[in-house]
């Protein structure tokens, strides 16, 4: 193969393609990016079995062919090369020269026909979800995706239709995150599905590149995403998101308007003497009255009384200062509502009842 490409349109294709790409491999092919050259473009794909990414880009190609070359070392060599330059990718006989002005590069190839491609097979419900909404879908719920692998089925954003809506959950345990938004056209019958958190974070990625729609295809056990000139095909999470409706509590009566800016303010500051082991801040709740404070055994005290309405009984109740701060940092309004029942209940916060995010947070003993 033999094509010139733009540096600038080869390293932006690279920076999608090549975090696909895990840095350590047992199987050399999968360190590589697939190179094909055709017709006034070329495409570039990357995998790790679980997640794939393709992307065409224009270049001018004077012999076709395909060849596949280390991701990682094609990105940075792109990325060192003087902006503006022309680049010439030629390969043959195991080996790929790459020359841009007086720069010349050559490295190991790895034949095309061992590069392995995730096989999607039929994916039945198809829609568009504009990519504003898709972004606000993920910037909402990723925060409170598990990171431990045992419950490998909170591992990613769990997406379900139910009554007319499609919604989009993820919890660890301690937190719930879930956002509903109007049911595309198409998504009638689709089954529950778990995205992946790194399908998750390279779709967030290629988001701040695309206007418009993004176009969704899907079956039980995969998903791809159409973003114009890139496609991510993903592996679903095989397994079962519990039913996370039995913790959105329904009855907690007491309730806490505050500014969450401010109140994230307070929060954050107290927190400053909490260690790893003491993220608890306590909330003292009296009327219109809100005492925030911290104690640690290595630290000291500390303590602040934030603006807030509350007309209900007088309580105390502890939270993880990260994880509220988490919540705080997603919510867009002034004002917020604090669902609270007890010291031990979950607490629901949501900006009002028509908001399309709600969050549930557990309780610490404090």
């Amino acid at each position: 193969m033999k094509a010139t490409i733009e540096r600038a349109t080869l390293l932006k294709a690279l920076s999608h393609v090549q975090s696909v790409v895990e840095r350590r491999n047992t199987i050399p092919i999968l360190s590589n990016v697939l190179i094909e050259a055709g017709e006034g473009s070329i495409k570039l794909m990357a995998t790790d079995l679980d997640l794939q990414i393709n992307e065409g880009v224009a270049a001018a190609v004077d012999q076709p062919g395909a060849t596949t070359v280390s991701a990682h070392t094609l990105f940075d060599i792109a990325r060192k090369l003087p902006e503006g330059a022309q680049v010439q990718l030629s390969a043959a006989e195991g080996r790929m020269a790459i020359v841009a002005g007086r720069a010349r590069f050559s490295l190991g190839t790895l034949p095309r026909d061992d590069f392995p491609v995730i096989a999607e097979g039929e994916l039945p419900t198809q829609f568009e979800l504009p990519a504003e909404t898709l972004k606000q879908i993920i910037d909402k719920t990723r925060f409170a995706i598990s990171t431990e692998e045992t419950r490998y089925y909170l591992n990613g954003i769990f997406f379900h239709v139910a009554e007319g809506v499609l919604k989009a959950a993820a919890t660890d345990g301690h937190r719930l995150a879930r956002v509903t938004v109007d049911q595309p056209q198409g998504a009638e019958g689709m089954p529950d599905v778990i995205v992946p958190r790194k399908c998750v974070a390279e779709l967030r990625k290629l988001l701040d590149e695309v206007d418009g729609s993004v176009g969704v295809s899907l079956s039980g056990t995969k998903i791809r995403f159409d973003l114009g000139q890139a496609v991510l095909t993903s592996k679903l999470i095989d397994g079962t998101f519990p039913d996370y409706s039995r913790v959105i509590p329904t009855g907690n009566d007491k309730i806490l308007k505050i500014d969450p800016r401010s109140f994230a303010e307070g929060v954050d500051r107290v927190s400053t003497i909490a260690t790893e082991k003491t993220r608890a801040v306590k909330m003292g709740l009296d009327r219109d009255k809100i005492t925030l404070s911290v104690t640690s055994p290595e630290n000291g005290t500390a303590a602040e009384e934030v603006p807030g309405e509350y007309v209900s009984a007088p309580f105390e109740i502890g939270f993880n200062s990260r994880y509220l701060l988490d919540i705080l940092g997603q919510l867009e309004g002034d004002a917020v509502e604090v669902h609270l029942a007890d010291a031990a209940a979950p607490t629901l916060i949501r900006e009002n009842d028509k908001a399309p995010a709600l969050y549930v947070l557990m309780p610490m003993r404090v």
